[in-house]
Parts: structure tokens; C-alpha cells; sequence
């Protein structure tokens, strides 16, 4: 491997989430111009964001014994050739087929993006630090979805089939420093194809892994909804312009950035490593916000909305770096990558079901605050869940 200093690698797995979180958040940033294209319903697009959740539903435990399997260099060189093709094909798609076979490529590719960066986290350092890096390389999510709602600005300048295809240039790019990682293959260190799938049997038997798996259903559809129809709320239900609907996706960005980083330095210092419930009060505290989109309407209800985002984004979209550190810390490191492979199956899971729900509640009532009281109820749920029956391990210095 040739980037050994700490700094060096933490950063190329968090250009990974980077590189892995453009292309969807574009789709999310520049919907109403793609949704009047293609002439597509509320539901529609919600399902090209279920067509992403899908695959990774698909490819999450396969992807997670893969980085167990062959490292985290080469994993992530996978993930990025997927993500290109991703791209590349949305920027010519000219039907809901085509889009939705596109966000269908990018989730196959982002599946295996975060299991390799959690296993680089829990590989490379140590247990009194790990929630604290862990949350900057999830900046990573954040950061892509920044500059992708830039994208939601620039669609009123240049078409959004151009702004794909300058996406996966930029993801090539990204792609060579994942060389940087790859390390040699070691005959002895590989495991078999029936080992790795014994392993993974094994952690589907861990309770918290079974808890975190159903959890991350319902909060899963309550990030994925928030993000996916956060810019056509704001323009049909605030009345805001497409470039300031894009601007708030941006702001709901930066404060998960703040809020991945500040929260696993929380867990880390403040709670001595504690992070259940500091996951149970973010995602308690983001249902309560989502009653409060109800009451977003043009005018002043306009800077309700832009707070709401905020909040939403430090809380809902900020909850996945403490609960994928729980997730690998209940196992043992060998066991990491399919540790987290099988609780994102259930984080892909609430991504494929929750954008249709919520399009098809809108679509029906045709009133948005329906969807986010649906959604809100369900986030409820899964936190009295994870309240009641998770338990964390003693925490041991590796």
C-alpha cells in the first residue's frame, strides 16, 4: 500500500463517499428539471431513488464478504467503475427505464463503497478514535451531496446530461488515488468462498446486527425521503426558485457534514465511546421535525423550511456514522465488512420502499405533509426499537 499515513488514507475513503454520493444527489438535486423531461410522476422519482436503494439491498452482504475477500483498495477500484457507468448511462437516458437502470448501476457501486471504508476505519485505527474517524470519512457523504446540489444551479445553465457526464470524469479522477490502497494478496490471508459465507451466516446470528438490520429500515426511508423530495417540496410547497431549492438541499448537506463529524467526537469524548443513545436521540428528535414540514407554506413558511433542512440534516442525515460504528464494533474485526454488509441491507432496504410510499401517500392526498407525517411515524418506530432491545459490548482498546 502506498498511502500509509493516517492522514492520506482517511482521506481517500472519504473521497470515496464523495465520489459514491454525486451522482444520486444530483438525480435528488435537479428532480423537477429531470421529472419535467421525462415527464415522470411524484412516484416515479421516488423510484429512481428506490432503483439506487435496490441494488444496494441486492449487492450489500456480497459486498461486504468482497472487501473481506480481496481488501479495501480493490473493493473501492469496483465500486468506481460501477459509479462511472452509472453516470454515464443516466446522462443518456430518455425514459423512466433509463434513469431508473442508471441509479439501479450507481447503487451496485456505492453498495460496496461502504463497507470497505468501514473496514479501512476499523482496520487502521484504533477503538478510542474510531467513531471520530469514522465521522469524517462519512463527511464524505455529505461534502458529494454539497457539490451535487451545486448541480441543482448549474441544470439552469447547462443540460443535466452534461453536468452526468462531467460526473464521471470526476469520479475517474477520484478512482486512481483508490490505487493508492490497494495492498499485495496474501494466499494465507485470503479466505475461501465457503468460509467468507459462513461468516456471514455467523453475524446474521448477532442480535444487534439482526436490531441495527430492521432499525435502519424505517430511518433509512426517513434520510432517503428527506433527501429525495426535499428540492420538489420546497419549489411546490414553499414556492421556492430551483435555485434556491437546490441551495437548501445544500445546506441540509453541510449540517450532516457538521453533524457526522460532531457527533462521533460526542460519542467518543463526552460518552466514552456510548453511541446508542446518541443514535436513539437523533432520530427521535428528526421525527419530531418532520411534523414540523407539515406546516411549511410559501412566504414566511419558506424559512421554516430552510430550518427544518438544517435540522434534519444534522439529525436524520447524520445518524449513519454511529450506527455503522456500532454495527462493526458488535463483531469482531474479521467480521466487519459482512457485519455491516448485512445492517445496510436493511438501510437499503428503507431507500427502495420509502420513496414510493411517501410519493404514492402525496400522489393520493395530494398534500406533502401527509408523506412526511407517514415518514415521521415510521422513524419513530425504529427508534423505540433500537431503545428497547440493543445492547452495546464493552468497549476494548485494539
Amino acid at each position: 500500500m502506498l498511502a500509509r499515513h493516517w492522514v492520506a488514507r482517511i482521506s481517500i475513503l472519504t473521497l470515496a463517499h464523495v465520489a459514491g454520493t454525486v451522482p444520486i444527489v444530483s438525480v435528488m438535486a435537479m428532480a423537477p428539471v429531470i421529472q419535467s423531461d421525462l415527464g415522470l410522476s411524484v412516484t416515479e422519482v421516488g423510484l429512481l431513488v428506490s432503483g439506487y436503494y435496490f441494488a444496494q439491498t441486492i449487492g450489500a452482504v456480497p459486498a461486504g464478504g468482497l472487501v473481506d475477500r480481496i481488501g479495501v483498495g480493490r473493493a473501492l477500484l469496483t465500486s468506481h467503475v460501477l459509479l462511472i457507468a452509472g453516470a454515464l448511462t443516466f446522462s443518456q437516458a430518455e425514459s423512466f427505464s433509463g434513469a431508473v437502470t442508471a441509479t439501479v448501476v450507481m447503487g451496485f457501486g456505492y453498495s460496496i463503497v461502504n463497507p470497505s471504508t468501514a473496514t479501512g476505519i476499523l482496520t487502521w485505527f484504533s477503538a478510542r478514535r474510531r467513531a471520530t474517524a469514522m465521522g469524517v470519512k462519512q463527511t464524505g457523504v455529505p461534502i458529494g451531496g454539497v457539490l451535487a446540489a451545486a448541480n441543482g444551479a448549474l441544470v439552469t445553465l447547462f443540460s443535466w446530461q452534461s453536468i452526468f457526464v462531467a460526473v464521471a470524469c470526476l469520479i475517474f479522477v477520484n478512482g486512481l488515488l483508490c490505487l493508492l490502497l490497494v495492498e499485495p494478496l496474501h494466499r494465507g490471508a485470503r479466505p475461501g468462498i465457503a468460509a467468507t459465507i459462513r461468516q456471514m451466516l455467523q453475524v446474521g446470528r448477532i442480535t444487534n446486527i439482526r436490531v441495527l438490520f430492521f432499525a435502519n429500515i424505517p430511518w433509512n426511508m426517513g434520510q432517503t425521503n428527506f433527501y429525495a423530495y426535499l428540492t420538489i417540496f420546497m419549489r411546490e410547497a414553499a414556492g421556492a426558485s430551483q435555485p434556491v431549492a437546490g441551495l437548501v438541499l445544500g445546506l441540509a448537506q453541510l449540517s450532516s457534514a457538521l453533524g457526522r463529524i460532531g457527533w462521533g467526537v460526542v460519542s467518543d469524548t463526552l460518552f466514552r465511546g456510548a453511541r446508542k443513545w446518541i443514535i436513539v436521540g437523533l432520530c427521535g428528535v428528526s421525527a419530531v421535525l418532520m411534523l414540523g414540514m407539515a406546516a411549511v407554506e410559501p412566504g414566511i413558511g419558506l424559512w421554516l423550511g430552510v430550518v427544518l433542512a438544517f435540522g434534519l440534516g444534522i439529525t436524520i442525515a447524520s445518524y449513519p456514522t454511529l450506527a455503522q460504528t456500532l454495527a462493526v464494533e458488535s463483531v469482531e474485526p474479521g467480521q466487519s465488512g459482512a457485519a455491516l454488509g448485512y445492517s445496510l441491507v436493511g438501510t437499503s432496504i428503507g431507500g427502495v420502499v420509502g420513496p414510493p410510499i411517501f410519493g404514492a401517500v402525496v400522489d393520493y392526498t395530494g398534500d406533502f405533509a401527509d408523506g412526511w407525517i407517514t415518514t415521521a411515524i415510521f422513524v419513530a418506530l425504529g427508534t423505540a426499537m433500537v431503545a428497547l432491545m440493543v445492547r452495546e459490548r464493552q468497549r476494548v482498546a485494539r
